[in-house]
């Protein structure tokens, strides 16, 4: 009976995992990739579930992979290489996703272009070619065409992936800082900062492939090169939104249902949109949301004596450093690099930026919370002068982390390329290198977390934006 069970789970995960759901969901939701048609020959030789020219592509770039036949996963890389394969050795003329090389045969491209046109036609001509918004970070690859059928949905999804992407973060964060509780915002980072490193270092040591294109059409090619088991958009997706609502929920005075429905519906955006966007099997969006409910039920509990030594250690400075620093190489050390492993470090390097910040703010007796005499909170009047105040909070604010950034990135790439003899001429390849990768994170988003907890309220002070 166990053995029946059991047998049965596996079944279930392998069928979720297939790549023809996401491609159902996909052309379900208006989206219509722009394959070119196979030949008997070019079936011969398809492409594996993992999405890359396993036959012929792979035995090129590594000795060391090899593919579990009974799950179809890609299992360790030790290299990854900056080429996008030629047309003759991928021939399905993609790569993962990758848009069809210019070299592709004829044949091949009429085919292409008649099948776009005849779906333009067929929509009335009012449907134009999509190509994704953002290069893919590793290889700088733009992906392939694609029509879109609903734009709604198309701008719904877009937005709802945004929600785990930098720039929200970095919009995000501060908000909540500056603008409603310093507090809940400490802890909301310590949660993300979490998340980020288990999701990804998790990623590291299953090492499963993006979902097969085709039949996956890739809306979005930035995060394609990168392993996709479990999706750290759905982790953090979920662990904030929730976190967020248990944090404020009594603290705050607002309705339970009010509050959880944004919980809910926050997570389900993000979830459905990295299905959406072709970036992950429905179940690695299901584990990813599990996962995230897991560490919340273990770390939730534990979030306020956390906070509290971070504030008032005394050896907490040193503490945040070595902790933070730790994790990074720890999770350096788990494969070759990929832009996976920068997102941890820019996670960490911004838990201990704010952390240390936090710390100081404590010691100087900066930024108090509010008495516990005043909980719970209540939501002030939103009159013109509390919104002017705090949209200039926001915009001056994040002027100035965006320019902290630049400015230290501008000078941290360099001056690591130097300690480490490496040429700073070619900024993405540098980066590959572990030590320019880390000195780069820790630094340039370090110094953005410090400044956006004790640098900026001190300027709201000064311009009486407090």
């Amino acid at each position: 009976m166990a053995t029946d069970l059991i047998k049965g789970f596996v079944r279930l995960c392998l069928n979720l995992q297939e790549p023809h759901h996401v491609a159902r969901f996909q052309k379900l939701c208006g989206v219509r990739g722009t394959f070119p048609r196979k030949s008997a020959k070019t079936e011969e030789s398809e492409v594996e579930p993992n999405g890359a020219c396993v036959k012929q592509c792979l035995q090129k770039s590594t000795d060391d992979d090899s593919v579990d036949q009974k799950t179809g996963v890609l299992r360790p890389r030790k290299h990854i290489s900056l080429e996008t394969p030629k047309q003759e050795e991928c021939p399905n003329g993609l790569l993962n996703g990758a848009a069809m090389p210019e070299t592709a045969k004829p044949a091949e491209q009429n085919i292409l272009s008649e099948s776009s046109s005849k779906a333009d036609s067929e929509q009335g001509g009012s449907k134009g070619m999509v190509k994704p918004l953002r290069k893919n970070s590793l290889t700088g690859d733009v992906g392939q065409e694609f029509i879109i059928e609903n734009k709604f949905l198309f701008y719904l999804f877009t937005f709802g992936t945004e929600l785990g992407n930098e720039m929200f973060f970095i919009v995000f964060f501060p908000f909540l800082m500056w603008n409603v509780d310093a507090y809940v915002s400490r802890q909301i980072i310590v949660v993300w900062v979490l998340v980020l490193f288990l999701g990804q270092s998790t990623k590291d040591l299953v090492r499963w492939r993006r979902p097969a294109s085709p039949p996956v059409v890739k809306v979005e090619v930035f995060y394609n090169s990168e392993y996709s088991m479990p999706s750290t958009h759905a982790m953090t997706g979920t662990a904030l939104p929730f976190s967020l609502f248990m944090l404020t929920y009594g603290r705050w005075q607002y309705p339970f249902l009010f509050g959880l429905s944004i919980a809910v519906c926050w997570s389900l955006l993000v979830c459905i949109s990295r299905i959406y966007m072709g970036m992950h099997s429905v179940l690695e969006v299901i584990t990813g949301f599990l996962y995230s409910v897991l560490i919340l039920a273990v770390f939730q509990p534990l979030l306020d004596s956390i906070d509290q030594y971070y504030l008032a250690g005394s050896n907490a400075a040193l503490v945040i450093v070595v902790v933070h620093v730790g994790l990074g190489l720890l999770a350096f050390s788990l494969d070759t690099w990929s832009t996976s492993r920068g997102d941890t470090a820019q996670a960490l390097s911004t838990g201990a930026g704010a952390a240390l910040a936090s710390h100081l703010n404590h010691q100087l007796g900066l930024q108090p919370d509010p008495p516990l005499a005043r909980l719970p909170l209540v939501m002030p009047a939103m009159d013109a002068p509390l919104l002017g105040r705090s949209l200039a909070r926001l915009l001056v604010g994040v002027a100035v982390l965006l320019a902290t950034r630049a400015a230290m990135k501008a000078l941290t790439i360099p001056l690591a390329c130097r300690v480490f003899g490496l040429p700073s001429g070619d900024v993405r390849r540098a980066r590959q290198h572990s030590g320019v990768e880390l000195s780069y994170r820790y630094l340039v988003y370090g110094t953005v977390a410090f400044s956006c907890v004790f640098l900026v309220p001190l300027l709201f002070d000064y311009l009486s934006l407090s």
